[in-house]
């Protein structure tokens, strides 16, 4: 079976809160020619690690592996995926549903560009767009013109060697762009937005703008690749000469801003403090005057970096507890569905227990109805019994009665013959003699 001709790899470290939000983006390509493959990186967040253990998407697979850092991931997924051409999605990123389409075009088209960026838009708590125009030396030595997403060909990347594995702080990205540029090949920028890239607080490329880190990393950059940079230095020092020139006119703007309205603001502010302080000394005699004085007036002396500090807090504080809620409104999804299934189970259990019980009562309702039945059947018995005898106790009586007429008919006809009335003397001496003789009778 073929390779399909993109691979996109989506490294994941506790990123599952916006995973679903990157692989979308890629399934929604006009170009379709592609696998998936999620990189878990030894995530330790209990929603990631709950939504990664039955990841399903369309030509999506999650390979899995200790925390080892983004290059490494990376490199991994390099090793479970065969395209030619490789994409390289951060897990909270997303693509423009054309930029593997143009992309792809762009490689096809010219066999020695080796990889292809674009323009940039950031979204999350802070809006602007990057627009390079140049990843060649010496704009890629100065800084990475060149976003983590852009489509690169795989035998470029094998060339020299993949991602530095020991560049567990940043710009591994940028190592692999000037690594491919020390080695002879060249890159392109399409001149459109087509990548976009999320900011937030806990980003690694703002983790690395702190402090030192993103001085001793460009630091190790440039001992890493000391031959290209001392091959482009004059040209490099002339951009940071006008970057620098770029700055004093900023600076010079900035000026010029406090003068037209900072002054005139602060002037002000003077003013109300100078009245305050007459007011103050009028009524010296009031504390509470003399403190409120003395907080409007240091109120005044840090009112500028205040209000910058508690901007940047407050814009902070905004993006956590956003992230927070998003977080909190993932893991409330995934509760809400393995409560939906739990219910669901537990009424068809209960079902299944009624359907159950439903069949044992009709089965004893049958058993009911058949010893009701015999018992009728039984009871029609003796009552045909019953009727039987009563049929032939009545024909017995009728027969009785038949007797009897015809007995008492008889008598009344011997009572009415000659030999009767001839023998009525004889039944009257008859009777005297048992008077007479104590027997009685009649």
């Amino acid at each position: 079976m073929e390779p399909a001709k993109v691979s996109v790899i989506v490294p994941c470290y506790n990123l599952g809160l916006y995973l679903d939000e990157a692989v979308d983006s890629v399934l929604a390509q006009t170009f379709h020619d592609l696998e998936i493959v999620v990189v878990d990186d030894g995530s330790t967040e209990a929603g990631t690690r709950r939504l990664l253990a039955s990841y399903e998407k369309p030509r999506t697979r999650v390979v899995r592996s200790e925390n080892r850092g983004l290059p490494a991931a990376k490199n991994l997924g390099l090793l479970h995926t065969r395209g030619p051409y490789v994409c390289m999605l951060d897990a909270d990123d997303r693509l423009e549903p054309t930029l593997l389409e143009k992309s792809v075009a762009a490689l096809d088209a010219d066999p020695s560009v080796a990889f292809v960026s674009h323009w940039l838009r950031t979204f999350g708590d802070e809006v602007w767009d990057w627009t390079p125009e140049s990843c060649d030396a010496p704009a890629l030595l100065d800084v990475n013109t060149v976003n983590g997403a852009a489509l690169v060909r795989r035998s470029a990347v094998e060339a020299v060697g993949g991602f530095d594995e020991s560049m567990r702080d940043g710009c591994e990205d940028w190592d692999i762009w000037l690594s491919l540029l020390e080695h002879g090949y060249r890159g392109a920028i399409l001149p459109e937005v087509l990548f976009h890239y999320r900011r937030r607080p806990e980003s690694m490329s703002r983790v690395m703008m702190r402090g030192e880190g993103h001085p001793r990393l460009y630091r190790r950059l440039v001992e890493k690749h000391t031959r290209v940079y001392r091959d482009h230095v004059g040209s490099l020092i002339v951009r940071r000469e006008d970057d620098i020139a770029s700055l004093r006119r900023h600076i010079h703007d900035l000026e010029l801003e406090r003068y037209q309205w900072l002054d005139p603001e602060l002037a002000k502010w003077r003013s109300d403090v100078e009245a305050l302080e007459r007011k103050a000394a009028r009524h010296a005699g009031e504390r509470a005057r003399d403190d409120e004085f003395a907080t409007l007036r240091a109120a005044l002396d840090r009112s500028e970096n205040e209000r910058a500090l508690y901007a940047r807090r407050f814009e902070e504080e905004r993006a956590r507890m956003r992230a927070a809620a998003e977080e909190e409104r993932a893991q409330m999804r995934v509760a809400a569905a393995e409560e939906r299934a739990r219910m669901r189970a537990a009424a068809d259990e209960e079902l299944a227990q009624m359907r159950a019980a439903a069949d044992a009562d009709s089965a004893r309702a049958d058993v009911a109805l058949e010893r009701a039945r015999v018992h009728a059947e039984a009871l029609r018995n003796e009552r045909d019994q019953y009727l039987h005898a009563f049929d032939t106790a009545r024909a017995l009586a009728l027969e009785f009665d038949a007797s009897f007429n015809r007995a008492r008919a008889e008598a009344e006809d011997l009572r009415g013959s000659i030999s009767w009335r001839i023998t009525a003397p004889l039944r009257f001496v008859y009777k005297a003699m048992r008077r007479l003789t104590g027997r009685g009778g009649s």
